[in-house]
């Protein structure tokens, strides 16, 4: 029987969903919208949310027999019955799984169209002698930030995007407190955010260094710095990075991140 699942729920702070919770960081996040749909079992052994704008993440846990497995997954599908669900994310196992049963019971096709890898950074590995210092960003540069974020979504995604339509994302951003420059000589050359903080972890994204300014260390080095700031709140760094992009991948194990599973996002079409 499905029970609406709240931020702070219990279940996500015991045994088994904290043993994948790394994984299933952006679960936290998704409680926390008005507008979620958040349900859980009432052994909390599968977790379901999603909220308008976000892709939906499902997670079961691993002693879950395959059979029970299937009738979790039914349940769940017979609820959506009626309405839109684009995408699934979770552990290829779980996704891939549902997304077949969710599709031929809706007569509809699906497609993985990303894996990404999750990463901790369990002991960090501090770049030596970069020059410049870590800022926060501040009203001032929502503009950069809107141009850095293009960027961003050109170099970790292939998606072409226009500054203007980024200017609400970077004003967001800045107004929360959650983007950080790194500056030389008063220059900001690369930019990183800490996209959320959950009880145990604190997950970055939108690591992103000027073209003509890379190789110089300011990536590792903006990186290392967020990643100190985390665990002097008793936080360890995380963040969720795409299979393919072999830059950003090797970028991250430098400084300590380390491989800690794979989440497929799947789309129904």
């Amino acid at each position: 029987m499905l029970e609406t699942l709240t931020a702070g729920d219990f279940v996500l702070n015991q045994y088994p969903f904290m043993k994948d919770e790394l994984k299933y960081n952006f679960i936290h996040l998704l409680c926390e919208f008005q507008k979620s749909t958040s349900l859980k079992t009432s052994d909390g052994r599968m977790i379901f949310a999603e909220s308008p704008g976000h892709n939906a993440w499902l997670w079961l846990s691993e002693d879950v027999p395959y059979e029970q497995k299937l009738l979790l997954m039914q349940e769940l599908i017979d609820y959506y019955r009626g309405k839109d669900l684009p995408e699934i994310c979770g552990t290829p196992e779980t996704a891939e799984l549902f997304a077949k049963l969710y599709a031929e019971a809706n007569h509809r096709k699906y497609s993985a169209y990303m894996h990404m890898e999750t990463y901790s950074c369990p002991s960090l590995i501090k770049p030596a002698k970069v020059k410049g210092e870590m800022i926060q960003a501040t009203q001032q540069h929502i503009q950069l930030a809107a141009e850095f974020l293009t960027g961003y979504s050109e170099s970790a995604y292939g998606i072409t995007l226009h500054p203007a339509s980024q200017l609400p994302v970077a004003e967001g951003m800045v107004m929360r407190g959650n983007l950080y420059f790194w500056s030389v000589d008063h220059l900001p050359v690369a930019m990183a955010s800490i996209a959320y903080r959950s009880p145990r972890h604190g997950r970055i994204n939108a690591v992103y260094t000027s073209p003509g300014l890379r190789k110089s260390g300011y990536a590792s080095a903006i990186l290392a710095e967020l990643c100190e700031k985390l665990e002097e709140e008793n936080r360890e760094a995380m963040l969720y990075a795409d299979k393919k992009n072999i830059v950003y991948n090797k970028l991250y194990k430098n400084i300590g991140f380390v491989e800690s599973g794979t989440i497929v996002k799947i789309r129904f079409q």
